[in-house]
């Protein structure tokens, strides 16, 4: 199961075992910027762990070195693989790791397992409070949304869907695609309609004979190809930045639409916890998000001019991805699946 490692009781470790930096993490003085920029150009580095592929990462943490003379040491992989990592390192007492920028779901069970600290930014004036979780102990940098997408040549203005609902049409039957791992979306969307009524949606979806398909850029890919010709689960910076190449796609925001965040976090054990926190700073700072605009991801910023999060959005309840999973997951796999295990997509 995806977070068996991490999908226990929430346990007494969040409380206990205070992070020595938290002083450090919350300190809202005015020399607070200068004090931190000093701390990090003394440490000189800081390791993050993270998510995000290194044709997008490698440039923001040249951006970042460039302005403040800080190297970033970047260690990548899958999300959930980021997380086996930082626990495992944990467990056996190393503390290697500075900060994070991850998948939200996975950042919540680091949160849970102890990992992370409470941190103030005065950067997250530009970001909505519905990217920030309530114990703040991280904060959403980029956003993935789950919307359609369609082939511009083999799907007509009119017939394009304005509704769930409309995903019922008999004539997307074998025409429809769905991501293979998009259990959160499925959960998130079952809990807006209602239990009982959201089941029998995707009963009724799932007799439409879809294609699926594991990977959120392929499917971007098939839809572009004409292979597919309509997506219901896409994350929307995928198929953008087809379209920005020409690409006949477009993509479409339904009501309700999701996001998963990703974010960025400070380890409550770091070496040099003035470079993670100045790193956090910089993603969330309008220079970062802007930076996070050029890579076609979705900046969690509402400052940052971009039609990818131009829209009413709520975020995916991590209760859905941890403490409901398995739920979720069992059902999707007998809707969808044949009853197969869920493979997910790298990122």
């Amino acid at each position: 199961m995806r977070f068996a490692v991490a999908a226990l009781a929430f346990v007494a470790s969040v409380a206990l075992a205070q992070s020595p930096h938290r002083d450090l993490y919350l300190y809202k003085g005015a020399d607070r910027d200068q004090r931190v920029l000093a701390g990090a150009q003394k440490e000189k580095r800081a390791l993050i762990y993270t998510s995000l592929n290194l044709k997008d990462s490698v440039p923001i943490v040249q951006a970042f070195k460039k302005k403040y003379g800080v190297e970033i040491e970047l260690w990548r992989s899958s999300s959930e693989k980021v997380l086996q990592r930082a626990l495992t390192e944990h467990r056996a007492g190393r503390f290697a790791v500075d900060g994070f920028e991850l998948n939200g779901p996975e950042m919540e069970a680091l949160y849970r397992e102890g990992l992370l600290e409470e941190f103030y930014s005065p950067q997250i004036v530009n970001i909505p409070p519905q990217a920030i979780p309530k114990h703040r102990h991280y904060i959403a940098d980029r956003l993935n949304f789950f919307t359609i997408a369609y082939n511009t040549k083999l799907v007509k203005p009119h017939e394009v869907p304005n509704s769930y609902e409309d995903l019922l049409n008999p004539r997307w039957v074998g025409k429809l695609g769905i991501e293979a791992s998009d259990t959160d979306w499925f959960g998130s969307i079952v809990k807006h309609m209602g239990e009982a009524k959201g089941l029998e949606f995707f009963r009724k979806l799932a007799q439409m004979r879809p294609q699926i398909r594991t990977g959120h850029t392929l499917m971007a890919e098939l839809v572009s190809s004409g292979e597919i010709p309509l997506a219901a689960t896409i994350y929307n910076h995928n198929a953008e930045r087809l379209l920005v190449n020409g690409a006949p796609i477009k993509w479409k925001a339904l009501t309700p639409t999701f996001g998963r965040p990703n974010a960025v976090a400070v380890a409550k054990r770091a070496e040099r916890p003035h470079a993670a926190l100045l790193f956090a700073d910089f993603m969330l700072s309008l220079e970062g998000q802007r930076l996070i605009k050029e890579r076609n991801r979705v900046p969690a910023s509402n400052k940052v001019d971009s039609n990818l999060n131009d829209f009413p959005y709520q975020m995916i309840d991590p209760v859905i991805v941890i403490d409901e999973a398995e739920k979720w997951e069992k059902i999707w796999s007998q809707l969808f699946l044949k009853g197969q295990a869920i493979k997910r997509d790298a990122e």
